[in-house]
C-alpha cells in the first residue's frame, strides 16, 4: 500500500517548501539559517497543515544535523530525559548541538517542559517546537525566552494552486489518472489553508471514482459530504462553529450555547481553546454588568488545565451557561478600544499633570512635581476632586456605563455623584 498523498509529496529542500515567504523567502530568516549554520531553538506557531513539521526536518537535512523527534501526546519526562541523554552521547566537542523536535509542545505539562530547560542552556540540544496553540499561554516563561517563536500562517490560494499543480504533475500515481481541474474553489474553501487538508482531500475525490476525474465545486462538496469528518475540526466549520458559540454566548441563548460547546468537544477540539474563549467572552462581552464572569471563566480555565478531558467538559458547560445567562455589557471592551484609539492618533504627547507627578529629587520639588495633589483618603468618602486628564483632555469620556444593567447603573450613578456631571 501506497503511503498518503501528503507524505509522498512532503518537500525535501527549502526550494521545493511552498508558502511562508516571509520565513523562507530569499530574505527570511530560514535562509539565514542555511548560510551561517547558527540556529537558535525557536517554536513554529501556526494552524494545522502549514508545514511546521516539513520545515523542522528541512532544517536538520540541509544542516545536516541529527535530528531526535518527539511528541507531546505520546512522550513523558522519562522519554524526553532518554533522548537528550542519547544526543549528549552522540554529540562530539567540534559538532553543532542535534536537533530536537517536539510535535505539539503545548500539550507537555511544566514538569515535562522543565525537564527539557538544562539542555537547552547548556546547548546539549536545539529544540524545535511545533505548536498550534498561542505559545505565550502554553509554554512556560524560562523555555519560551530562550526560544525564538516564528508564526506561519495559513496557506493563501495562490500557494494551494502551487501544491495541486505539483501533485498533478509529480506524482506517479496522480499522473496515472486522466485528471482536469474546472473548478478550485470548493477545493480550496474546504482545505482552510491547510497544505495537508488539501492533498487528503484530491485523494478522496480522485479514488471516489474510475476512470476520468473533473474537478468541481459540484463534485468536490458532493465527495466531500460523505467524508464530513475530514474538516470537522480544523477546516472551515471549526471556525464555523466556534463563531457560533461565541454569538451565542452573547446572545444569551445558553441552549445553543451548550450545543455548540459539545459539537467541538465532540470533534475533537482543544478544550483548553474553548475555555480561553470563555475568559475572553467575560471581559469583553459581559464585563462590569457582572464582573464574577470573569472569576468564574477564569476558574474554569485552571480548572480544564488541570483535570483535561473527559472532565474538562462539566467545568465548561458551567462556565458556558454561567455566561449565556448572565447580564451583558461591552463597556470596558469600548472604553480601552476609544481610549487606545485616541493615544495612537493623538501627536501632541500630552504632558501628565505636574500635581500627579511623584518628586523623589529636591530639584523636581522645586519644579513644581507634585505640588497640589490631593491624596484622596484625607477627605470625606475618601474623595478629592482634582484633574487627573492631560490639558486639553478634560472631561473627555471614554468609559461611558451601560445603564441598562443593575449593576453599571450603580456605577454611573456614582461617578454622577462624585463629579457632579462632568463625566
Amino acid at each position: 500500500m501506497s503511503a498518503p498523498l501528503a507524505e509522498r509529496l512532503r518537500p525535501r529542500t527549502i526550494d521545493e517548501y511552498v508558502g511562508q515567504e516571509h520565513l523562507v523567502g530569499p530574505n527570511g530568516v530560514f535562509r539565514k539559517f542555511f548560510d551561517t549554520g547558527n540556529v537558535p531553538s525557536f517554536i513554529l506557531w501556526g494552524p494545522p497543515g502549514v508545514g511546521k513539521t516539513t520545515l523542522a526536518r528541512i532544517v536538520a537535512s540541509q544542516l545536516d544535523r541529527p535530528f531526535f523527534t518527539l511528541s507531546a501526546v505520546t512522550s513523558g519526562v522519562k522519554e524526553v530525559r532518554e533522548v537528550i541523554e542519547t544526543a549528549r552521547k552522540q554529540r562530539f566537542f567540534d559538532q553543532r548541538a542535534p536537533f530536537l523536535f517536539i510535535d505539539e509542545i503545548h500539550r507537555f505539562n511544566k514538569s515535562q517542559q522543565d525537564s527539557l530547560l538544562g539542555a537547552v542552556e547548556q546547548g546539549v540540544v536545539t529544540l524545535i517546537g511545533a505548536t498550534t496553540e498561542n505559545p505565550s499561554f502554553e509554554v512556560i516563561p524560562p523555555l519560551l525566552s530562550r526560544c525564538q517563536v516564528y508564526i506561519l500562517r495559513p496557506q493563501e490560494d495562490a500557494d494551494l494552486r502551487k501544491l495541486l499543480d505539483r501533485a498533478l504533475a509529480t506524482d506517479a500515481e496522480l499522473r496515472g489518472r486522466q485528471i482536469e481541474v474546472v473548478e478550485t474553489g470548493a477545493l480550496f474553501r474546504f482545505a482552510g489553508g491547510d497544505a495537508r487538508k488539501l492533498l487528503n482531500i484530491l485523494e478522496i475525490i480522485v479514488g471516489a471514482t474510475d476512470g476520468k476525474v473533473t474537478i468541481t465545486d459540484r463534485y468536490v462538496t458532493d465527495c466531500l459530504q460523505q467524508n464530513i469528518a475530514l474538516y470537522d475540526k480544523n477546516g472551515e466549520q471549526h471556525y464555523d462553529v466556534i463563531s457560533a458559540f461565541i454569538k451565542s454566548v452573547r446572545g444569551s441563548d445558553p441552549n445553543a450555547a451548550i450545543y455548540y460547546l459539545a459539537r467541538m468537544l465532540a470533534g475533537g477540539e482543544e478544550p483548553r481553546f474553548i475555555a480561553r474563549r470563555l475568559v475572553i467572552l467575560a471581559s469583553e462581552d459581559i464585563g462590569l454588568a457582572n464582573p464574577n464572569a470573569l472569576l468564574l471563566a477564569n476558574a474554569c480555565f485552571d480548572t480544564v488545565h488541570k483535570v483535561g478531558m473527559p472532565e474538562a467538559r462539566i467545568p465548561l458547560a458551567e462556565a458556558t451557561i454561567y455566561l449565556a445567562t448572565s447580564p451583558k455589557s461591552n463597556s470596558a471592551y469600548m472604553a480601552i478600544n476609544k481610549a487606545l484609539a485616541q493615544v495612537e492618533h493623538d501627536t501632541s504627547a500630552r504632558p501628565v499633570p505636574l500635581h500627579l507627578r511623584n518628586a523623589p529629587t529636591r530639584l523636581m520639588e522645586r519644579a513644581g512635581y507634585g505640588k497640589g495633589y490631593k491624596y484622596a483618603h484625607d477627605y470625606a468618602g475618601h474623595f478629592a476632586e482634582l484633574e487627573f486628564l492631560p490639558e486639553g483632555l478634560a472631561g473627555t469620556r471614554f468609559y461611558e456605563p451601560d445603564r441598562t444593567n443593575a449593576a453599571e447603573a450603580k456605577i454611573a450613578e456614582r461617578i454622577e455623584q462624585l463629579w457632579k456631571g462632568k463625566y
